[in-house]
């Protein structure tokens, strides 16, 4: 995949209208933009860089974040262009001293199918993710950058500044979203504040760099000195002569040159600097874990990064934010489209917060050493069995048993594969061993299956929502709980 040009959608004019305004095209911005886009809700992605991020920074695709590809159509490419992690090397005094295994060796299940984390670099995700987007009819406004935000009970307008100049625009829309980062201008523009901790006092620097004397077959690990300090890492990326370098960095702040990366490599490992013949990208950052007080004020919401900021340890800040635009798009585009009721958008912040708050925890211990990567960090197990929006009618299920608010597994069972039905904007209700209700609930666009027995479910009826959550969860076999199936719909269609 090359790094092609961009085709710039034509500046706003006046008061232009969107249905959503979307503030950052990294990967938070461009899956909210994709999810919304094939939901048919016009949105206008704001991004102030001339371009996309040019760094590999969130490197690690969780499973689950796979789940999600699958569903938006991109994940072919996402399989093409990345890899599996290679197994690591630990070096000691410039010799090899052994393999270190990253990741649990875990296989992938009839119901799991993806349950080994995937090495992409973030500037080739955030570019199948913007080739997506353009294949569904959107795109980004780049060279855009957001200097006001106000809103009243039926918009949000933004007043932008355009590369191409001839003064600031305004544009409306019916809501904004945050998906500008750690330093968010819209989370500062709306007064939310976060609450946080230092998580490590010595900063890191991450660098994309070029060292053809060094094997690709091994991420390599250079173990900190006595005193805990000069760990590093180089981890080759796949697809590319790139490799991740990180490392512990003296400072952070101001500017970062090629020279300092070469010290930095050549201090930290056995690499000596002039066999780095290339830097390509770099970033100093203190490493902090922060969370947003709310992540909804009013019309404004916040995703990504603008909601949480953490340790890059566990790779899972890539991963949440996604979850967090995939959680939101569904949502946005049933009030917009569907007539659902305002207070849809209340579950929002509902159901992510708590989520965002235990990533937070999970990196910061996985950065002190205190746990290791597994189950967790896969984000398979992720659930939301506590959200208002989740209904489980059935009662004396074991304790492991799938419930409503549980991750809806794939599976092939009767010709059919579960992850080809849920795929799609759409509700999904499967019967498992049991008939479907005559009487369906009145969802836009519900699909329906039935399958016989299947172990990873159970028997049962299951409501299954856009985002892949089961929503709803009954006994079935005859329709004496299909009115109150109905009524559950009633909260995210008019």
């Amino acid at each position: 995949m090359e790094h092609n040009e961009h085709r710039q959608p034509q500046s706003p004019q006046g008061e232009a209208w969107n249905d959503v305004l979307i503030v950052g095209a990294g990967p938070t911005g461009l899956v909210l933009a994709c999810d919304l886009a094939r939901r048919g809700v016009r949105a206008l992605v704001v991004e102030r860089s001339p371009d996309l991020f040019p760094g590999s920074r969130g490197k690690g695709i969780q499973p689950r974040t796979l789940e999600v590809f699958d569903d938006l159509g991109v994940l072919p490419d996402i399989l093409k262009w990345g890899g599996q992690a290679p197994v690591g090397m630990t070096w000691l005094d410039g010799h090899r001293a052994g393999e270190y295994r990253m990741f649990e060796d875990v296989e992938p299940t009839e119901d799991a199918p993806y349950m080994v984390p995937w090495t992409l670099p973030q500037w080739r995700t955030q570019r199948i993710l913007l080739d997506r987007l353009r294949a569904l009819g959107g795109d980004v406004l780049f060279g855009a950058e957001l200097t006001g935000l106000t809103q009243d009970a039926e918009s949000v307008t933004a007043t932008l500044v355009t590369a191409g100049g001839g003064g600031p625009v305004t544009v409306r829309a019916g809501y904004a979203v945050a998906a500008d980062g750690g330093r968010s201008t819209v989370r500062r523009l709306t007064g939310i504040t976060m609450t946080g901790e230092r998580v490590d006092p010595t900063p890191l620097l991450v660098a994309d760099v070029v060292i053809p004397t060094l094997d690709r077959d091994n991420w390599h690990i250079f173990p900190p000195a006595a005193d805990g300090t000069g760990f590093a890492t180089l981890c080759p990326l796949p697809h590319t002569r790139e490799f991740q370098f990180v490392a512990q960095a003296a400072a952070a702040g101001g500017e970062v040159t090629a020279d300092d990366v070469r010290s930095l490599v050549a201090a930290a490992t056995h690499v000596a600097a002039e066999e780095v013949t290339e830097v390509l990208w770099a970033s100093d950052f203190t490493v902090n874990a922060a969370l947003a007080d709310r992540f909804r004020d009013g019309r404004v919401f916040l995703a990504g990064d603008a909601a949480h900021i953490h340790s890059p340890a566990g790779g899972q800040g890539l991963n949440t934010s996604v979850q967090d635009a995939y959680n939101l798009g569904w949502k946005l585009a049933a009030v917009l489209r569907d007539g659902a009721p305002e207070a849809l958008l209340d579950t929002y912040e509902e159901e992510r917060l708590p989520n965002a708050a235990a990533m937070l925890g999970l990196s910061t211990r996985i950065h002190r050493g205190q746990e290791r990567r597994g189950a967790a960090t896969r984000q398979l197990g992720i659930s939301l069995r506590d959200s208002s929006l989740t209904r489980e009618t059935r009662t004396g299920l074991a304790e492991d048993a799938l419930s409503a608010g549980d991750r809806a597994p794939d599976g092939n069972r009767d010709g059919l594969r579960l992850f080809d039905l849920y795929r799609g904007p759409h509700f999904s209700l499967l019967a498992v061993d049991t008939p479907l209700p005559e009487r369906l609930p009145p969802l836009p666009g519900l699909r329906t299956a039935r399958t016989g027995p299947y172990e990873a479910y159970g028997r049962g009826l299951y409501l299954v929502r856009p985002d892949g959550y089961i929503a709803w969860a009954g006994s079935g076999g005859d329709d004496a709980g299909t009115g109150e199936l109905c009524a559950w719909a009633s909260r995210v269609a008019g």
